[in-house]
């Protein structure tokens, strides 16, 4: 095992993959010699040269689109967004072209890519740079949504979904990047729909993905130390598919839930997976659902004043408190 950041472990999956299978191309603006806007590329240009390390100008619309009829034809592409607020300018393509051809095409016709890059806010961008999309891409069948919390995760998730048949939006966090964790040199796979329990407990079930779980997690430590509640972490790490037998399982055994979610409250993930939980385990119930999502309004400028918009462990906490 070595202790590597998130960037390293993203990094690792695209360099194991091109080596792998000769059909994976890495495709966006600034990965080639500028080694990508995050350093995730680093070093991948000039290992492996122009053709699978392409440079694109500043036109979402033009190199998504590419890259989706590039895997219609048979390549693999991974696509990077600088930011995943830019793929509104490639919304048609990812939504009508890489979501249904599958389907248009009576199964004929695969679209094997993933879009990645970072989804979130907390870094002082404003609002048309903060979007966490992932319950607008959730929202569309044929297109899946992965949402990894560390680097482990990352990796693995990563390569499955290079090698996925489907349409794959792979949602990170700048404030991720340079996370450490421990990361195993042997190759790996995780499965896409596989959560994890992150921490296990007994008194309420804390349920989250991508840095939310992060949140979660030190929630979880203040509650057992501070309040003497025993809580658990389920770090759903795909949206779509989700795993909603390991939703289902952490409700029965606690009874009470709190969903931990960067994404706005309205239509959110969140509000899907409360609405599971009502349909499928109201019976296990001992409280009422609560969620700690993003405040409901455009991502905020000012760095004094952001990171009081975002889940906090304080406000996980007195949600816990309110039904335990």
């Amino acid at each position: 095992m070595a202790l590597i950041e998130y960037r390293e472990a993203l990094n690792q999956a695209l360099s194991e993959e091109i080596e792998r299978d000769p059909n994976v191309v890495l495709i966006g603006e600034e990965v080639a010699q500028y080694n990508g806007a995050y350093k995730v590329t680093r070093g991948l240009w000039k290992k492996y040269g122009d053709r699978r390390v392409v440079d694109t100008p500043i036109s979402e619309a033009a190199f998504v689109g590419m890259g989706i009829g590039a895997s219609m034809m048979g390549l693999r592409p991974v696509i990077e967004l600088m930011f995943w607020s830019f793929a509104t300018v490639a919304y048609d393509q990812i939504v009508n072209n890489a979501g249904q051809i599958r389907f248009m095409s009576g199964g004929l016709i695969n679209c094997p890519i993933v879009i990645r890059g970072p989804a979130n806010g907390g870094t002082n961008v404003g609002a048309t740079h903060s979007h966490t999309p992932e319950n607008w891409m959730a929202a569309i069948p044929g297109l899946k949504v992965v949402s990894p919390s560390n680097g482990y995760d990352a990796k693995g998730l990563l390569k499955t979904a290079i090698r996925d048949n489907d349409p794959v939006m792979f949602m990170e966090n700048t404030l991720l990047y340079g996370e450490k964790c421990e990361v195993p040199q042997e190759e790996y796979l995780i499965p896409l729909g596989k959560a994890d329990f992150k921490r296990r407990g007994k008194d309420v079930s804390l349920i989250a993905h991508g840095r939310s779980v992060l949140i979660a997690r030190k929630a979880a430590e203040l509650l057992a130390a501070e309040h003497d509640i025993d809580a658990e972490v389920l770090d759903l790490r795909s949206i779509r598919p989700l795993d909603e037998e390991a939703i289902l399982e952490t409700v029965s055994k606690t009874h009470r839930v709190v969903l931990v979610d960067e994404s706005k409250p309205f239509c959110g993930v969140s509000a899907q997976i409360s609405t599971l939980i009502m349909e499928k385990a109201f019976d296990e119930l001992d409280a009422p659902v609560r969620r700690v999502c993003s405040l409901d309004a455009p991502a905020i400028y000012s760095p004094g004043v952001e990171h009081l918009q975002l889940p906090t462990p304080d406000r996980v906490i007195q949600k816990v408190r309110e039904i335990c």
